[in-house]
């Protein structure tokens, strides 16, 4: 079932690079000059893929963060804009280095990712536009701009929207303050195992007992497992696809469900279409080629013998 309200407004904010990816007929045993078979630059970064992937499927989506005033700020910038993602919120840092990532794709659809944060970002949130959010119908977040997400998600829970949080690895010493404001907590599985290192229900009921009503991880192909409540953990498998490439399946993910949960969903039905997503993400290459539009997605779940 696809959500009955068509063009949902959701706000992404976080993590904003520009990618490079090479691909590689297999990964080496150690160091040595590697031919590419193919090269493209594009857009990525998981808060701003996942708002790509909101976008594809029909969202009004704007993107919050930070960008350099460099070439690859630019590039960040106008790809967003190709997409239909609206930029207002989007941060130009005078004298900044913007994000970059190399990402090596070897014929399996593995891959190796170098990432450059950036310099010179400033963390400041106070021009972010927190009037709008209280016409959003969901925002998400990322872990990349911890002081930025803090202020969105008090924002939207004074404004009774519904915040998502993707939760991968990352530095943070205490997710707890953030987690007190998120609904729904996504973690990736390395991000679950920083959180709580437990068997999988005792980790779950930790995120939970931090404030989300929702705590979740996603395991790859293995699909999504979660638990709401004192319920019991539940699963959604995953799709099962021709793997080109992996790189960006996770923001499908958080997109398709930002967008799913925005238009009137329920987390389970969200969450099918969201793994549908990230399952079509991963037959192409690049962490935004494979993005599906709505219509695409509707004739996955088709083929798949499941209510689209």
């Amino acid at each position: 079932m696809l959500p009955p309200k068509t063009a949902p407004r959701i706000i992404c904010l976080g993590h904003a690079t520009l990618d490079r990816s090479y691909v590689i007929e297999r990964f080496p045993p150690g160091p040595r000059k590697v031919k590419a078979v193919a090269a493209f630059a594009n857009g990525g970064g998981m808060a701003s893929s996942a708002a790509v992937a909101a976008s594809r499927l029909g969202a009004r989506v704007s993107l919050w963060g930070r960008v350099g005033d460099d070439a690859a700020g630019a590039e960040i910038r106008a790809s967003l804009a190709g997409e239909g993602v609206a930029t207002d919120g989007l941060r130009c840092v005078a004298g900044a280095v913007s994000a970059t990532s190399a990402v090596i794709i070897d014929a399996a659809g593995e891959r190796l990712l170098a990432h450059h944060d950036g310099d010179r970002l400033d963390a400041d949130p106070g021009s972010l536009p927190v009037d709008q959010v209280s016409r959003a119908d969901a925002v998400l977040a990322d872990l990349r701009w911890i002081e930025g997400a803090m202020v969105l998600f008090a924002a939207a829970r004074a404004a009774g929207v519904p915040t998502i949080l993707d939760a991968d690895v990352s530095d943070i010493p205490d997710l707890r303050p953030l987690l007190a404001l998120t609904d729904y907590a996504m973690f990736s599985e390395g991000g679950l195992a920083e959180f709580r290192d437990a068997p999988l229900k005792e980790a779950l009921a930790a995120v939970r007992a931090a404030g989300p009503r929702h705590a979740g991880v996603t395991r790859g192909a293995a699909g999504y497992f979660w638990q709401e409540g004192e319920g019991p953990v539940r699963h959604q498998p995953g799709f099962p696809v021709a793997v080109v490439d992996t790189n960006g399946a996770g923001d499908a993910f958080h997109g398709g469900f930002a967008w799913a949960l925005a238009g009137g969903l329920e987390a389970a039905r969200a969450i099918r279409l969201a793994s549908a997503a990230a399952a079509l993400k991963c037959r192409k290459p690049g962490a935004r080629a494979g993005l599906p539009r709505q219509s695409e997605l509707a004739a996955f779940l088709e083929d798949a013998g499941l209510d689209a």
